[in-house]
């Protein structure tokens, strides 16, 4: 078999990473793929892993926070975009399209309707869900309120975020022997991870230090690189340790203690599979709210930033807890890489 991968972002993270390992698995099961990113993306995170791609339009509307205006524009953007998706696939003669997360999940069922191909889509915002669900079979992503129902229709079913075949690979040493390179890091101390994903978010940089006000008994560890540039200057890197964007992560992971993080988000489920208790603080990227706690239950507690010092503390209360909510996840967790990529070849297959 032979699918085409429509993927949105500019190919350096996040969704990308998602596509990523939807391309893997895919092959590992006998299927050749291409992929397909927007003209402008630089697709650094393919071209590092030895992908090429085509160059298509891959409009975005701003996902979670899109509004209408930036709805109507990506509208008119998209009409272009399928016409081109259409005639890559036609040229392509693929078996299947599938589609990743917003205008990559919308420009694949549109391209792939317009040639009569099977397509499934990841999907996990308003607008995609919008579109695909009414063109071809959709796998919502948890952070979308369908995912917390029993019953959905025949067309939409579940899927957690494929993982990284090394996400449980770390090694707590590596990450030790980092750590000791920053003067406030104190091997006595718990450690507490905050992140908010690769992207650093000011709302975090809060928390972490509000915490820092609240108590030094921890070794506070911050990541991700700034959303904007002059956060760092917000830094309390008298009291926190921030190590910026990292190629250790999954060993960092295997070290800590507990992670504070945003309640969306692939690192969610990377942190809760070597069963790091977790608390999410909601509203941190653009207000948005998830209710991961509501997925993950027993595994995460989740707080606002009001109450989020408390929580730390709380959580370390209901430790053991925590981590046997972690543990159960975790198996299925590793396996939904493998699990969706086979769904994905027996639903298209039935259709092709």
């Amino acid at each position: 078999m032979k699918g085409l991968v429509v993927v949105t972002g500019r190919g350096l993270g996040g969704d990308a990473v998602v596509a990523l390992n939807v391309i893997e698995a895919l092959e590992e099961k006998g299927v050749e793929c291409e992929i397909a990113l927007d003209k402008e993306a630089p697709g650094l995170l393919f071209e590092k892993h030895g992908y090429s791609w085509h160059k298509i339009t891959v409009p975005m509307a701003g996902g979670h926070v899109a509004t209408k205006a930036s709805s109507a524009k990506a509208a008119l953007r998209t009409l272009a975009a399928a016409l081109k998706a259409r005639n890559l696939i036609k040229k392509l003669d693929v078996d299947f399209v599938v589609g990743v997360i917003g205008g990559g999940s919308v420009i694949a069922s549109l391209g792939a309707k317009l040639n009569r191909k099977p397509c499934v889509t990841l999907c996990c915002t308003p607008l995609d869900m919008l579109v695909c669900t009414r063109l071809n079979h959709t796998m919502i992503l948890p952070e979308y309120y369908m995912f917390k129902e029993d019953v959905l229709p025949k067309n939409i079913s579940k899927t957690f975020y494929p993982l990284d075949d090394d996400v449980d690979s770390g090694d707590a040493s590596v990450a030790l022997e980092k750590l000791k390179n920053y003067p406030l890091f104190d091997e006595n101390k718990k450690t507490i991870l905050f992140s908010s994903g690769s992207s650093l978010f000011k709302g975090m940089i809060e928390a972490a230090n509000n915490f820092a006000e609240f108590t030094d008994d921890y070794n506070i560890v911050m990541i991700g690189y700034p959303l904007q540039e002059e956060f760092l200057d917000l830094i309390n890197e008298d009291k926190i340790i921030y190590v910026g964007f990292i190629d250790w992560l999954n060993h960092l992971i295997k070290f800590i203690d507990l992670a504070v993080l945003t309640d969306d988000g692939v690192i969610i489920e990377e942190i809760m599979v070597s069963e790091v208790p977790i608390i999410t603080i909601t509203g941190i990227k653009w207000g948005r709210y998830h209710n991961m706690e509501g997925v993950f239950k027993g595994a995460i507690i989740e707080t606002d930033m009001e109450h989020a010092n408390g929580t730390v503390l709380q959580a370390f209360e209901n430790y053991d807890s925590l981590k046997e909510g972690a543990d159960h996840y975790a198996k299925i967790l590793l396996n939904t890489k493998s699990n969706l990529a086979q769904r994905i070849i027996d639903i298209c297959g039935k259709k092709s």
